[in-house]
């Protein structure tokens, strides 16, 4: 990451997702001009905003060469524990919240050190975490949601600041901003070096004397507390419902591989896995604006998934292809020693 900033960033996917962001919207605006109000913006940006966080939680997972398909499962339990353990009452949002951030983080360690300590590929950890929350939320509810969120609770994902013609700002563009920040604040400090280092040649950056369970194990942290994030703001918006978070992972995913992060780990920028979550926002409302069917989407998903891996094995095999080489010069036998 060492030259200019800008430039390294702009050659890694956030240029290419802006450039698809601005494509889709022209697009939507040809076929609905009155979405290019302010209002109509800002209502896309506190929708898109809980995708967007968790784009970056998954950035982080996946640049440290692991997965991470716990997420859309514990969006769903951390909506549907917080209305339980709420039920209507405002002097418990705060304690609830805490509750919240520290069943997140739990979850993140778990997956973490099964992970790294027991070896169990991330694929199948995450998988099963998925399995178990899906399951002991349905079994602790009986599989229907009870309780109610605050009105303080529902606050920063569907209230705002009132800002004259331009109409309500939410409160969630605030946050998935401020997220942003930090995300990026921390990939240009030594830890996001050192989990890209990690992601690329774990095995050297052991060498090296990184501790490589410790930065994949904080990797799968911060991916679980920023979906606890994305779960508040869900709740805000959306309610508690049975479905809550249903699919959220593959979708997490898929935004961070449209901005042109390598699966394998060790390459990419969080600024272009956030990047992504949008034109995958921003293309889920060109489709209702064409009318096309929910059911599309995750054809859509898988085709962006396999296209991305296709393109980026063909780079890799490209990289390693032997070069062309040129004859060697000949060199001159030596000249007979005289006889005699």
């Amino acid at each position: 990451m060492r030259g200019n900033p800008l430039r390294a960033v702009l050659s890694g996917g956030t240029a290419t997702a802006a450039a698809l962001l601005v494509l889709i919207f022209a697009i939507v605006f040809a076929i609905n001009p009155s979405f290019a109000e302010p209002s109509s913006m800002l209502a896309f940006l506190k929708k898109a905003a809980p995708l967007v966080i968790l784009a970056a939680g998954q950035y982080f997972v996946i640049a440290s060469g692991e997965f991470d398909l716990s997420v859309g499962s514990l969006v769903g339990a951390q909506v549907v524990i917080a209305a339980k353990l709420l039920d209507g009452e405002d002097s418990r949002t705060v304690p609830v919240l805490l509750v919240m951030v520290v069943f997140g983080v739990l979850v993140g360690l778990v997956n973490g050190v099964v992970t790294t300590l027991l070896r169990v590929p991330s694929f199948i950890t995450t998988l099963g975490m998925m399995l178990v929350l899906f399951g002991a939320i349905r079994l602790w509810t009986g599989g229907a949601p009870t309780g109610a969120l605050t009105e303080a609770f529902r606050q920063p994902g569907r209230g705002g600041i009132q800002a004259g013609e331009i109409g309500l700002v939410p409160w969630a563009l605030f946050v998935m901003l401020a997220v942003g920040a930090v995300a990026v604040a921390l990939m240009r400090s030594p830890y996001g070096r050192t989990l890209l280092a990690v992601g690329d040649n774990p095995v050297a950056a052991s060498f090296s004397g990184v501790r490589v369970a410790l930065v994949r194990t904080s990797a799968f942290v911060l991916s679980s507390v920023l979906a606890t994030v994305a779960a508040i703001l869900i709740g805000g918006y959306a309610g508690v419902t049975a479905q809550v978070g249903t699919g959220l992972e593959f979708v997490a995913i898929t935004a961070v591989v449209l901005g042109g992060v390598a699966l394998g780990g060790g390459k990419g920028f969080v600024t272009a896995a956030m990047g992504g979550a949008l034109v995958l926002e921003a293309l889920f409302t060109l489709f209702n604006q064409l009318g096309l069917p929910s059911t599309a989407r995750p054809a859509v998903q898988g085709v962006i998934i396999i296209a991305a891996v296709a393109l980026a094995a063909r780079q890799l095999s490209g990289s390693r292809r032997p070069r062309s080489r040129e004859p060697a010069a000949a060199v001159p036998s030596p000249a007979p020693e005289p006889t005699g």
